[in-house]
């Protein structure tokens, strides 16, 4: 047992610092950092982790023992959120997972929408696909943050039960909340050269099927979203320099 602290990767020091409640479900915990970090810092009371895989929760559980937290923490092995109740938590972390997966535990449990839970979910992949589900199931985005990690910016949203206005296409891919974070600007660049390449694709390929997305207008509209980034950005730096 080691009681020496836990250092995060950018990526999940960026959820932890945005956790505000004391009870929280890390589901995938995997390894069990996010949790054992918390309770570290003392920022929680109680922490359920959860995982699919014997495996990775047979992991978090020696995380834990080896950096000397032995309460605090119910490990459970299950399938998204089929093992926690709602009463159990006030906050659920959902990190590390294809936007798709996210909107299929969400949706398999429908008390994260009917109560004041609040949702921290970071997408690796899809994520248009899950900020639409949230707008349709009746979730409200409420928070949304970028970091970069090994080269790689995420995006970090944060979501409760509630009523937000339709997003756009080029919201549902690059964020709704994101256009005064100082990251924006790179992650934009990077959506849109992905967009501007699916549209050469689809061109090539001589694709005269009505398509579900119109890549270059979605791209277009993230180039018009940037702009108004680098403007606010402008008018920023020049109020900081009086």
């Amino acid at each position: 047992m080691d009681s020496r602290p836990l250092i995060l990767a950018p990526r999940l020091q960026m959820i932890a610092d945005m956790v505000a409640g004391t009870r929280i479900a890390d589901v995938g915990t995997d390894h069990g950092y996010l949790p054992i970090y918390l309770l570290q810092q003392k920022r929680i009371d109680f922490a359920i982790a959860s995982d699919i895989g014997r495996e990775p929760l047979a992991h978090a559980v020696r995380s834990a023992e080896e950096y000397g937290i032995v309460q605090g923490i119910d490990f459970r092995l299950c399938a998204g959120l089929d093992a926690i109740a709602p009463q159990e938590v006030d906050t659920v972390v959902i990190a590390g997972m294809g936007g798709e997966t996210i909107a299929q535990i969400l949706d398999t449990a429908p008390w994260t929408r009917e109560g004041t839970h609040t949702l921290l979910l970071q997408p690796m992949s899809k994520q248009p696909l899950l900020r639409r589900f949230l707008w349709e199931r009746g979730y409200c985005i409420t928070r949304e943050r970028l970091v970069l990690d090994k080269g790689t910016i995420y995006p970090i949203i944060e979501a409760r039960a509630g009523t937000m206005q339709e997003p756009t296409a080029a919201q549902c891919y690059g964020g709704i909340l994101l256009t005064n974070d100082p990251l924006f600007g790179a992650y934009a660049d990077e959506l849109i050269r992905k967009l501007r390449r699916a549209a050469a694709g689809r061109a090539q390929a001589k694709d005269t099927q009505t398509a579900p997305e119109d890549f270059a207008a979605i791209a277009d509209a993230l180039e018009n979203m940037k702009g108004e980034w680098e403007n606010a950005d402008c008018k920023r730096d020049r109020a900081n320099s009086f």
